[in-house]
């Protein structure tokens, strides 16, 4: 009888401790792995958002014959500005395409910035990323998500 009572009391305070801890590790791990992916998907977001000023330089450029010095915001076939939820504002200036990201779309605690400049080749456009105040992952899905 005694043995049966033994069997039925539950588990010990060291099996408890050691399956907190295994919990607290995971967590540890995971949270800033979610962080990253959160930041890169929001990135991957803002850059699509950015598709209708490229294509806009784009059809300038063509119809320019590869001359960029017109294709700014709202002329020439380039859209006018737009705000979204994870861009706040965009500029277009001779092609290259900035566009302003509030802190909170990317978890900063400043506002950030992506620049996309446009490089006419003979048979198309090639565009280079940069960004400002962005954490590295974020940066790097965006070059990513940009070739």
């Amino acid at each position: 009888m005694n043995l049966k009572a033994r069997a039925q009391q539950g588990f010990t305070l060291i099996e408890l401790m050691i399956v907190v801890a295994i919990i607290g590790i995971l967590a540890a791990v995971a949270i800033p792995q979610y962080k990253d992916y959160t930041s890169k998907s929001k990135a991957a977001s803002a850059l699509t958002s950015l598709d209708s000023y490229k294509t806009g330089v784009a059809l300038c450029a063509q119809e320019a014959g590869g001359v960029l010095t017109t294709c700014d915001l709202g002329a020439n076939g380039v859209p006018p500005t737009m705000a979204t939820a994870l861009v706040s504002s965009v500029a277009v200036a001779d092609g290259v395409i900035t566009a302003n990201v509030p802190a909170s779309a990317m978890g900063n605690s400043s506002a950030g910035t992506i620049v996309l400049t446009p490089t006419v080749n003979e048979a198309n456009i090639s565009w280079a990323i940069t960004s400002t105040n962005m954490p590295a992952a974020v940066t790097a899905a965006l070059i990513k998500n940009n070739s």
